[in-house]
C-alpha cells in the first residue's frame, strides 16, 4: 500500500494539514488553494465583507455553480449528441432498406 503524502495548504491565511495520495493530487490541492486565496482577494477588494466566514463561502459558491453549470452544459451537449446520433443512424438505415 503506497503511503500518503503530508502537505500544507494554507487558505485564507489558515494552514491546513492534509494527507494526498500522490503528487497529481497534490499539485490539484495546491492549485485549487491558490485559486481560493485569489478569489478571497478579489472578494475584499471589491466588496465590503468584514468576515471571512463570508467570504469563503462566497468563494464555495462561485466553485460549486461553475461545477453545476459545467455539469448542465456537458448533459445538455450529450443530449444534443446522442440525438444527432439517432438522427444519423436513422439515416443510414433508411438508405439500407
Amino acid at each position: 500500500m503506497a503511503e500518503k503524502l503530508k502537505i500544507n495548504v494554507v487558505i485564507a491565511g489558515r494552514t491546513y494539514p492534509l494527507s494526498v495520495n500522490n503528487t497529481n493530487e497534490e499539485e490539484g490541492m495546491r492549485k485549487a488553494a491558490s485559486a481560493i486565496n485569489k478569489l478571497i482577494t478579489l472578494y475584499e477588494q471589491n466588496y465590503a465583507v468584514s468576515d471571512k466566514q463570508d467570504v469563503l463561502a462566497m468563494c464555495a459558491l462561485q466553485f460549486a455553480s461553475k461545477l453545476e453549470i459545467s455539469a448542465l452544459e456537458k448533459n445538455s451537449t450529450n443530449k444534443e449528441a446522442i440525438e444527432k446520433l439517432n438522427e444519423l443512424t436513422n439515416l443510414v438505415n433508411a438508405h439500407l432498406k
